[in-house]
């Protein structure tokens, strides 16, 4: 079962910001933990019930959260401007503290990662930096790269915020929408975000890797996990038909059963 959202405060950008989060199946002690990471505009609630039909699938705990700036987290400051290296530093600074916060014993017993979109790179940042601080990784729709068709679409959602109910429908997940969405339409659309790649990193990662990418995604090519792979050849692709950039919500009965799959063989392989 899952317990209701709550809060624990971390230090991170010179001040205490809380973090909304909840645990799956906290029972199952001995379990392995995955940890999911939402997209650009995503809160805990809006992953709705998917992180817990996948934790019942696999047996797994799991531990769901909002990153600072979005859902019922610390919204971002009004004047702050997140920089180029803002998955850098969610990756580096923010995902360690809240799991030290939280008493993950990340090396008695390493996480899994399972990521979307924004919350898909910062995975694998997280596990470039940290190869020995987790059991291996899911990736959907991951960015490694900025491309054309990137920006048009995040272009086009930047006048769905301004002409439709996209805001409305936002401010059903995030206390402050507007924190959500301009911290993160700003930063993708800024002249300065065009040459950010995360390509060198790749190669540092030695976990197991499933990348994940529907074929009608609107937001990248199929080069974004194609790329993963060439410099992680460990990498398992999973290229998902008739499914936009959320393979979670477009196609979820096989996206559940190819990551229980993929942590049932990792897992009980590695003898844990």
């Amino acid at each position: 079962m899952s317990e209701a959202p709550r809060f624990v405060e971390i230090d991170w950008a010179g001040r205490r910001v809380r973090v909304e989060h909840q645990w799956i199946a906290p029972e199952r002690r001995a379990a392995p933990l995955i940890v999911f990471l939402h997209e650009g505009l995503g809160s805990l609630s809006m992953w709705k019930d998917f992180p817990q039909r996948l934790c019942d699938a696999a047996g797994c705990r799991g531990l769901v959260w909002s990153r600072p700036g979005y859902g019922r987290s610390t919204p971002r400051a009004a004047e702050e401007a997140w920089n180029p290296d803002f998955m850098h530093r969610q990756a580096h600074e923010v995902l360690p503290a809240l799991l030290e916060a939280l008493d993950v014993d990340v090396a008695a017993t390493p996480p899994w990662l399972f990521g979307h979109s924004d919350g898909a790179s910062i995975t694998l940042l997280y596990a470039a930096r940290f190869p020995k601080q987790l059991a291996g990784a899911i990736v959907l729709a991951p960015h490694i790269l900025v491309e054309d068709l990137s920006v048009n679409s995040i272009e086009k959602a930047r006048n769905a915020y301004l002409e439709t109910d996209l805001r409305q429908r936002l401010a059903r997940h995030h206390d402050d929408p507007d924190s959500a969405f301009w911290g993160w339409n700003d930063i993708w659309l800024a002249p300065g975000f065009r040459d950010w790649t995360i390509e060198p990193e790749l190669a540092s990662i030695v976990c197991p890797l499933l990348a994940v990418q529907g074929l009608d995604d609107e937001y990248g090519t199929l080069e974004q996990i194609r790329g993963i792979a060439r410099r992680a050849p460990q990498t398992e692709l999973l290229e998902l038909p008739a499914c936009g950039h959320s393979p979670h919500r477009d196609q979820p009965e096989g996206l559940i059963a190819a990551s229980t799959d993929f942590i049932r063989r990792h897992h009980y392989n590695h003898g844990d």
